[in-house]
């Protein structure tokens, strides 16, 4: 195991807490295996009857894979060990997102990118309200990942594809609407949510005892205005490609101003990135199940890891920190949207 975890059990509760807080959790290799290995082992345990994921420190739950280190493996000319980290985060949310015992994660601060791939799966979801959601792959010249496209496509395509595309946070209003969260705490309760998870652990039947529990704890977090603003756009969003949607979110925007900064996002990001988000999340909501969608995924991932943004968004964002991506290309009519769909595979729409 590594530090990086902290793995214990409690009675019937097996318990797996994020411990990287100087990085808000983001997801080692280590920890991604860690994750994996516990619970392999718990799935055949009779011991454990429930499952509980944390995430340590103040910052957040979890900020994401850990996409420095797969930038890194790119540029020391081993893209296939970024092949290999992907491929082990999928699996992991692949793991997640089907485990057969009760799983239920708690979140607070930031959830984004992998640390969705870890909450967003779990079968019993709460969320503290100063909790910020948020897929920013687009910032980084990646693809939305980690199996969000199966959960994302329940919902309205003009909300998830204004969230995967613009990458911006949202609260957690909206990471409900969004179906990302099933319910919001009291951060004055979270102690006695706690001792409801473990009481849930021992119940006769723990599912049901969660969900009595997720009821009373659950408190009103009203409108979600993300997801609202994105209700109106169903048209715009409604494009064939993200050129054309991108166009068409400015052209709105000069009417409605409440538009602005989700305009102003969308024109910021990777032009190949948006393409390629938006071609996997249309691909993703033709797929039979999460396991279609994480294979998905790795082929998207294999082929942007391989693309100019990728290194170049990571190190804006990430390494160098001066948020001046030089994308390349840096216009969509330069984008090779036949070679993404290609990638895809089959599962691809036509470019």
């Amino acid at each position: 195991m590594t530090p990086q975890l902290e793995i214990s059990t409690e009675g019937a509760l097996g318990v797996i807490a994020l411990n990287r807080p100087e990085a808000i959790n983001a997801l080692s290799g280590q920890m991604i295996e860690g994750i994996t290995r516990r619970l392999v082992a718990w799935r055949d345990d009779p011991a454990i009857r429930l499952v509980l994921f944390e995430g340590r420190g103040s910052r957040g739950f979890c900020s994401g894979g850990d996409v420095r280190a797969a930038r890194q493996m790119v540029l020391d000319g081993h893209p296939e060990a970024a092949d290999a980290y992907f491929a082990a985060e999928y699996a992991m949310n692949g793991l997640i997102a089907t485990f057969p015992k009760p799983t239920v994660a708690i979140g607070h601060g930031v959830v984004m990118g992998g640390g969705i791939g870890v909450f967003g799966h779990c079968r019993y979801r709460f969320a503290l309200p100063e909790s910020r959601f948020a897929m920013p792959e687009a910032a980084i010249g990646f693809v939305s990942d980690i199996g969000v496209n199966a959960i994302l496509a329940q919902v309205p395509e003009s909300r998830a594809l204004a969230f995967l595309m613009a990458g911006l946070p949202v609260g957690t209003a909206d990471a409900l609407a969004l179906g990302l969260a099933d319910a919001a705490v009291d951060p004055g309760r979270v102690d006695a949510v706690c001792d409801g998870i473990r009481d849930a652990a021992e119940a006769g039947d723990p599912q049901t005892a969660l969900v009595r529990m997720m009821q009373a704890e659950s408190i009103e977090r009203g409108a979600p205005p993300f997801c609202d603003l994105a209700d109106t756009l169903g048209t715009e969003f409604s494009g064939a490609s993200a050129a054309e949607i991108v166009a068409a979110v400015a052209a709105r925007a000069a009417t409605l101003p409440a538009i602005g900064p989700l305009a102003e996002a969308l024109a910021s990001r990777s032009p190949t990135s948006l393409e390629a988000i938006l071609l996997s999340h249309r691909a993703a909501r033709r797929q039979p199940d999460i396991t279609a969608v994480l294979a998905l995924d790795l082929k998207a991932a294999a082929f942007m890891a391989r693309q100019p943004d990728f290194a170049e968004g990571v190190r804006a964002v990430l390494v160098d920190k001066d948020r001046k991506p030089r994308w390349r290309p840096a216009a969509f009519a330069g984008v090779d949207r036949a070679a993404i769909a290609a990638a895809l595979g089959n599962g691809a729409p036509s470019a």
